[in-house]
């Protein structure tokens, strides 16, 4: 079993910057894939970013690539996404998942979940 808790959400202005961490247990980091998933509000989940065991490689959404990066603190088992030029758009409900699968792009390729950690981005 893998134990997610998501912490670092907030209230920002448009503009802004926020890093959103995810510390795991029952399971490093480094040897599982890991990913980021938002929902907002009358919306359905959808893929942030995902980072790939081992070697790190990153997959993200067109809407926020160039904007977020993922990361991974091996030291602390914690996944973090450093979002930056926040826009109202990004505002949602932001979910850390982890998955043995090879697939990291859709929520049904996830196995273990966060609570998730509020994002609010006043324009």
């Amino acid at each position: 079993q893998v134990q997610l808790v998501e912490s670092g959400g907030g209230l920002v202005q448009a503009g802004d910057s926020l890093t959103l961490s995810c510390a795991a247990s029952g399971r490093t980091v480094s040897t599982i894939n890991m990913g980021w998933f938002r929902q907002a509000p009358g919306k359905e989940r959808e893929f942030v970013a995902a980072m790939r065991w081992g070697g790190g490689a990153t997959s993200y959404t067109d809407s926020v690539r160039g904007r977020f990066t993922i990361s991974r603190d091996n030291a602390r088992n914690t996944v973090r996404l450093q979002m930056n030029s926040l826009k109202p758009e990004d505002t949602a409900v932001y979910y850390c998942a982890a998955t043995n699968s090879g697939s990291v792009l859709a929520r049904i390729d996830y196995d273990y979940w966060g609570q998730g950690t509020q994002v609010t981005v006043s324009s």
